[in-house]
């Protein structure tokens, strides 16, 4: 069957498939998804040497179903790669595992699950649900760490507020998320992860000043990810998408849960985001991709 989901071990395909040991993990996907991959890959590698991969990439991914919890389909946790159905997290991943293998000359669905693997684990290292990054906040970090993003921190206009970070959503409310509320163990281990978080501080753009303003075109570029902060209880961020920039202001590609698909959001970022009184502002990061 065309969409039958499969799994395969990495590790039994490691000359085939062209993935290094540490790949070695179980993948779930589709025919479907690998196909898109090798396409958008090889579509990716005709784009002109001063193209905007991550604007290019989130724009082929238009109109694919909004669909959440993606990644909550396995009784273990496994690399997923689904390309019939994205939330903001999964678009995002996905236009950045995208771009980072057109940056390093890679071809392959192997090259591309590499990058994906990297960006949603802790380390780049898959070992169970405790060890992918659930906190936006936490990706960031990770990600920062290994060398594949870096956060805008000025410590001038429009960046005029301080975000300190205090999260605990997932261990106060374990019922919402299946592989954490039968296991005590994996509980224990995300309500550290969440001490480990709260307290740290990063600079932010106030919702009232996300405006059409040289100060902002400075500040955020095309490409850019953006992360919407919050004010709702135990959250640091309520939802990412990708910068892009219009005539009459910023823009936000991303997978919206109102209009259930991928999207360029026909509103401008400042006109989203008075429509949504718990969102506060947002954070800015560059894919740099060492």
């Amino acid at each position: 069957m065309r969409h039958l989901l499969r799994t395969i071990c990495f590790g039994a395909f490691l000359l085939c498939l062209n993935v290094d040991a540490t790949a070695a993990s179980p993948v779930t996907y589709t025919k479907t998804d690998s196909t898109k991959v090798v396409e958008l890959l090889a579509n990716g590698h005709k784009q002109p040497k001063n193209a905007n991969l991550m604007v290019y990439f989130a724009r082929q991914l238009r109109n694919i179903p909004y669909v959440a919890h993606t990644l909550e389909v396995n009784k273990h946790e496994q690399l997923i790669v689904n390309l019939r159905q994205l939330d903001c997290t999964t678009y995002v991943e996905t236009v950045s595992a995208l771009t980072l293998c057109v940056r390093h000359g890679e071809r392959s669905f192997a090259d591309y699950c590499k990058w994906l693997r990297r960006l949603r684990y802790r380390g780049g290292e898959l070992k169970d649900y405790t060890s992918r990054l659930h906190y936006f906040t936490d990706w960031i970090e990770d990600n920062t760490k290994m060398g594949y993003v870096k956060e805008t921190q000025m410590k001038s206009a429009p960046f005029n507020a301080v975000q300190t970070v205090q999260v605990d959503f997932m261990s106060k409310h374990p019922q919402f998320y299946s592989m954490l509320k039968d296991n005590k163990q994996f509980q224990q281990v995300i309500a550290q992860q969440e001490k480990d978080l709260c307290g740290r501080k990063y600079r932010f753009i106030r919702k009232k000043d996300v405006r059409n303003t040289r100060d902002m075109r400075n500040a955020v570029k095309d490409g850019d990810i953006i992360a919407i902060t919050t004010s709702k209880a135990g959250l640091d961020t309520s939802h990412i998408g990708i910068a892009v920039w219009h005539r009459d202001g910023l823009h936000l590609l991303n997978a919206s849960q109102i209009h259930q698909k991928v999207v360029e959001e026909p509103m401008t970022m400042y006109q989203y985001m008075q429509k949504h009184p718990s969102q506060t502002g947002i954070r800015v990061v560059k894919l740099i991709g060492n």
